[in-house]
């Protein structure tokens, strides 16, 4: 690895002329387009005019360029200076910074997203930015070996976040030096002062207590801001905070430090004002520093050998114990890395860790920082399992919410899923995972029932774009497909089928297994029914709904083990609306009420899911 050299010399004036345009430039697009957050980003100008100038080492003519550093601002609602920085470097045209901020179909929109190239993710919902720095980080120190260093841009506000402090508490544990956080500590935050207001000591304790260096300084003092990021760019084994004591407004002094302005454009008389008081518009433009030349350590290689593994017809394999296996398999792909909850021991995630434990990451019980660092790892080209309990994926929900916003490919891996999982109790039953995931933009769904489903469908996840979810089962089921059956995003499997079936029973996972005992107890009394394993809940396969509707007259009855708002039901009925069928006559049976303890068995019973209530259900079709 070569690290390129920097002036040591900062150009002062140059700095100071670029914060001036950087804050005229943040005025003029929020007042053209009446909203906006000019006084968060004019709090932070001499910030991003000091990393400019001397510190940012970036090709922004090649976004892509392995060795460039990343600036994510997790204060995304300072935006209007992010794009006056990308005018300032020459890849945002001043038209379209003052005509197209915050309009339909421009790129600059209100809070950053991923359609620049020069953004790696989405930022917006505070407290994101910096964890997803870390799986930047990590990926850089372990996998890519390149000597690029991550910057985030924070606001003090979204220092109340717990995902802030996940994030340092991890950089600190993996020896990040990679990583600095710059915190514009300006004391007002949406309604008022924020918690700490400008008490610089008690954030060095915090930041201390989760083992990064703090760094104070002046955040409009341009020499002293380049002493802090000089010296945290130094340190090569722990993440650095330049805690920045700002004034919220700088550069317009009848807004300075004053309350509610929050979120809110200058009005044009009083941005003519301050435009004026501040030297007017000008067309500076600057040169950062390019990053040396390097390539990953770790190339893709999407056609490695992968030998997976097979399970004879009728064995009784756990798919959380078939998704480890098939993981591993996977680690002959060198861009696969796991990330791991701190249940790795039951997911079966560690199986990977046992055969490669350099592309292993444990974030220990912090699944904000679990999913984070997923999204971190997929921006430097990665294809991340993050793996925990499906419950505990609630915990970061937001983080996955964001993930879709950015259009990241992350792959996420939940076991122990519904009543199924016997006598832990509701607590850690993830009745709500597949409602959850379905609604998020761009995922893909998945509940196999099997083993050699499993062990495909993991694969397949590998090479699929988005977010891709897959629910895994606690207890162990016989296997039902042959190792060589495809499973395509989308499909579905049908048994037993014929032209004369009265009900077509719809399960996935757990329950596909109910119905097809189902199907034969039926069978025993004269009543023929096909069964349908969605094992792709999203997308799912409409055209086999569609021709068990025009078979059975539409008698279908839908069994699944999660709440009945939002999982395979709503999927079910939604792939139905508007298709030319039969009216649909509809049992569906989902999870009522709150589950207590019990086995597996009593638990699918009391919940109504079980094979004598698919039965039940079936008959009453049969004959109405």
């Amino acid at each position: 690895m070569s690290t390129p050299t920097m002036d040591t010399q900062l150009d002062l004036d140059l700095v100071g002329r670029l914060a001036t345009q950087l804050r005229v430039d943040s005025i003029r697009c929020s007042t053209e387009a009446g909203s906006g957050h000019p006084t968060s980003s004019l709090s932070a100008a001499d910030l991003m005019a000091v990393l400019l100038v001397g510190h940012l080492r970036y090709d922004w003519q090649q976004p892509g360029l392995p060795g460039n550093d990343h600036l994510i601002f997790s204060k995304g609602h300072a935006s209007p200076l992010l794009y006056s920085m990308f005018r300032a470097v020459g890849v945002v045209e001043e038209e379209e910074l003052i005509t197209t901020y915050r309009q339909l179909g421009g790129r600059l929109e209100g809070h950053p997203t991923p359609v620049l190239p020069w953004v790696d993710v989405a930022t917006g919902s505070l407290g994101q930015g910096l964890p997803v720095a870390v799986g930047v980080c990590l990926a850089g120190r372990y996998l890519d070996k390149l000597p690029y260093h991550v910057w985030v841009l924070c606001g003090d506000s979204e220092t109340a976040e717990g995902s802030i402090w996940e994030a340092l508490d991890k950089a600190s544990y993996y020896k990040l030096g990679n990583l600095t956080a710059i915190i514009d500590i300006n004391r007002l935050g949406q309604r008022g002062p924020t918690e700490l207001e400008w008490d610089l000591e008690r954030y060095v304790a915090r930041v201390k207590a989760f083992g990064a260096r703090p760094l104070i300084v002046d955040g409009h003092d341009h020499a002293a801001i380049d002493q802090a990021l000089t010296e945290a760019r130094a340190d090569s084994d722990r993440p650095s905070v330049v805690l920045a004591r700002t004034i919220k407004a700088k550069g317009v002094p009848e807004l300075e430090d004053k309350n509610g302005w929050h979120g809110k454009a200058l009005p044009p008389e009083m941005a003519e004002r301050a435009i004026a008081d501040l030297g007017g518009p000008s067309d500076l433009q600057v040169t950062t520093t390019r990053p040396g030349p390097g390539t990953p350590a770790i190339t893709a290689d999407p056609t490695a050998r992968l030998t997976l593994p097979t399970y004879a017809l009728g064995d009784e394999v756990a798919t959380r114990a078939a998704f480890g296996a098939a993981v591993t398999a996977l680690a002959a792909r060198p861009e696969v890395v796991v990330v791991d909850g701190e249940v790795g021991n039951s997911t079966h995630a560690e199986d990977f860790a046992a055969v490669c434990p350099e592309r292993y990451f444990e974030m220990f019980i912090a699944e904000q920082q679990l999913v984070a660092t997923a999204v971190g790892l997929a921006v430097r080209g990665y294809v991340p399992f993050a793996v925990t309990f499906a419950v505990f994926f609630s915990r970061a929900y937001d983080f996955i919410r964001m993930a879709g916003i950015s259009e990241v490919n992350i792959r996420l891996v939940g076991s122990h899923a519904g009543v199924e999982i016997g006598a832990d109790g509701p607590s850690q039953m993830a009745l709500e995972d597949l409602a959850a995931l379905r609604a998020v933009h761009g995922s893909v769904v998945l509940y196999p029932a099997d083993a050699s489903a499993t062990a495909q469908l993991v694969t397949t996840m590998a090479d699929t774009t988005g977010i891709v979810y897959l629910r895994t089962t606690r207890g162990a089921y016989p296997v039902i497909y042959p190792p060589e059956e495809a499973f395509p995003i989308g499909g579905s499997k049908v048994h037993r089928a014929g032209p004369d079936d009265q009900v077509a029973l719809i399960g996935a996972g757990v329950t596909l297994h109910e119905c097809l005992a189902a199907a034969d107890e039926l069978a025993t009394s004269g009543i023929s029914v096909r069964v349908i394993d969605a094992y792709s809940i999203k997308p799912i396969d409409r055209n086999t709904l569609i021709a068990a509707c025009q078979v059975t007259g539409s008698r279908l009855v839908v069994v699944e083990d999660h709440y009945p708002e939002g999982g395979l039901g709503s999927a079910v009925l939604e792939a139905l609306a508007g298709a030319s069928v039969p009216s649909l006559q509809v049992a569906h049976l989902a999870v009522q009420g709150l589950p207590t303890s019990g086995t597996a068995a009593q638990l699918l019973d009391a919940a109504g899911i079980s094979t004598r209530h698919i039965v039940a259900a079936a008959r009453r079709l049969a004959v109405s």
